[in-house]
């Protein structure tokens, strides 16, 4: 799709975490940006800052072992580290909504639905009439049968594709710009997550939001993104339009990613894996944080911090295209993964 001024711009975020072992980089560097009514996904392995880097957007980095070390986050040209935690009130859920993984956790018992509804828009100055009218077609527009009733019912009394419909409904209540979908069908049966996809996918038609999709599942990245951004170890290691990235993935780290699919041209062969696990953020290693997984390392990826380099239509974090690098080498390894979907 056409790129438009960002509406979102992340540079060089570092979130950290006070842990007894140290300080956690949970997300450490990281760059990217988001146009209007552009869906960028950021996948990636458990523990690779995906989660972390959505909530340091809307300052909600859980305290006080969290702290945004340092880098900026530019809305529509506004850094939101400038704001004070009260001042972000006026963003969260007005201007950037989010919409978490567990509906269950993010809905509060005690109050039903329509109270749930309404009280979103009312901090933001919606008269109670209003929201309350606003709330009956919220859920009739994230498709809910008889919203009357279902405005009087609590979370404990729907489903888990109910609830996350009611979730999607609260995060359009004030008609955001940006919608952060952090996980959102991961608890979902097979046929539910199919009917939230295509609901958020019609809903962002509809109203031209951006839309920073976070998972692990690329099978939803291949439904929802335009552009995807591949994170490891708290950085950003490969980022490329969707089609591309599928095509022929770059860094080895992506490369495994694909390989490890179920695929058409692999029906009956073992599945490649990962060897290893994502290392821990107290102790990154010191230079490519992906070199003690990777089955094509050299001398100098222990060495030398990889750049972001350019590589075919993506941008990898990788030696392999680096032409600084003096040992840099061309191994089988790096046989391009295609056809995996």
């Amino acid at each position: 799709m056409a790129q438009s001024e960002p509406i979102l711009r992340v540079e060089n975020l570092r979130t950290y975490l006070s842990v007894p072992g140290g300080t956690a980089r949970a997300v450490d560097g990281v760059s990217f940006e988001l146009s209007a009514g552009e869906t960028l996904a950021i996948v990636g392995e458990s523990g690779c800052g995906k989660s972390m880097t959505a909530l340091s957007i809307l300052q909600l980095v859980p305290e006080p072992a969290g702290y945004v070390e340092g880098g900026r986050i530019l809305f529509r040209g506004e850094d939101l580290l400038d704001r004070t935690w009260d001042s972000m009130r006026a963003v969260r859920g007005k201007e950037i909504a989010m919409i978490f993984q567990e509906p269950m956790t993010s809905l509060n018992p005690v109050y039903n639905v329509g109270q749930q509804l309404t009280e979103a828009m009312r901090v933001h100055g919606v008269p109670r009439e209003k929201a309350r009218s606003r709330a009956l077609e919220l859920l009739d527009r994230v498709e809910l049968d008889d919203p009357a009733r279902i405005m009087r019912q609590y979370p404990h009394e729907l489903s888990g594709g109910m609830r996350q419909r009611v979730m999607i409904a609260l995060a359009l209540a004030n008609e955001p710009d940006l919608l952060i979908a952090d996980e959102p069908t991961t608890a979902l049966d097979v046929t539910v997550q199919a009917q939230i996809l295509d609901l958020l996918r019609k809903l962002q038609k509809e109203t031209g939001m951006a839309v920073l999709l976070i998972t692990h599942d690329l099978g939803i990245v291949a439904e929802m993104a335009d552009r995807v951004a591949v994170m490891y170890a708290g950085q950003i290691v490969e980022t490329a339009p969707t089609r591309a990235l599928f095509r022929e993935p770059q860094h080895p780290y992506t490369r495994g990613l694909f390989a490890s699919l179920p695929a058409r041209n692999r029906r009956g062969q073992d599945l490649a894996t990962l060897q290893g696990t994502v290392p821990d953020a107290t102790h990154w290693p010191p230079a490519c944080r992906f070199e003690p997984r990777c089955p094509c390392r050299w001398d100098s990826c222990a060495k030398i911090p990889p750049r972001l380099l350019p590589a075919g239509e993506s941008e990898a974090r990788c030696h392999l295209y680096d032409p600084e690098i003096p040992d840099r080498r061309e191994s089988e390894c790096y046989a391009p993964v295609k056809e995996t979907t």
